[in-house]
């Protein structure tokens, strides 16, 4: 009897603790509404923690989207020179700059860019990515195994599809939307 009781315990805990890890979340509000995002830990387990204390320290409230690109991806993420709370804020920097954390060595996968992929912005090098990313509004396949891929929304896709488009070939955006609020939950 004994063993019957440890073998179910023995389970029990092995489903909470894999049902913990998958269970990480992010809430994006937007103007138009909430967007609900699975992180993917096991998949760029750096990347994600990273995103997380820049969230935990509120550093994304009030970031624009300083660089959309219709039928592509809306990109955000410059805590430095895009938040439009701060007095650092620069309409004309923003997307050159970041968080004052180290900037992140590549997590590569095999995860596609599709609708809905969350992945960190970076320079040329691989590894700069540090606090800015983007969101694919479709299937991206050139970025593939490029950048790294640490999420995807789950609710909301709407939302993002009203983010105020840019012009021109970069995208930039005059007037942009901005990220009213991150934060996290299970």
């Amino acid at each position: 009897m004994r063993k019957f009781f440890l073998a179910i315990f023995s389970i029990f805990l092995l489903f909470i603790t894999n049902t913990e890890g998958k269970e990480k979340k992010m809430i994006l509000e937007l103007k138009d509404g909430k967007v609900e995002i699975e992180l993917y830990p096991d998949v760029a387990p750096q990347h994600v923690k990273q995103i997380e204390t820049l969230v935990k320290n509120k550093e994304y409230d009030g970031v624009v989207f300083h660089r959309v690109i219709d039928g592509f991806m809306a990109q955000t993420g410059d805590v430095e020179f895009g938040n439009s709370k701060k007095p650092s804020y620069n309409i004309d920097r923003a997307g050159t700059g970041g968080s004052n954390l180290p900037n992140l060595k590549a997590e590569f996968s095999n995860i596609p860019h599709e609708r809905g992929t969350l992945s960190m912005a970076r320079s040329s090098d691989p590894n700069s990515a540090n606090s800015q990313f983007f969101i694919c509004f479709k299937k991206s396949p050139h970025l593939d195994r490029n950048y790294t891929v640490f999420g995807k929304v789950i609710k909301g896709m709407e939302f993002v599809d009203k983010i105020k488009k840019g012009s021109g070939p970069n995208g930039s955006v005059e007037n942009p939307d901005k990220i009213i609020r991150i934060s996290l939950t299970k």
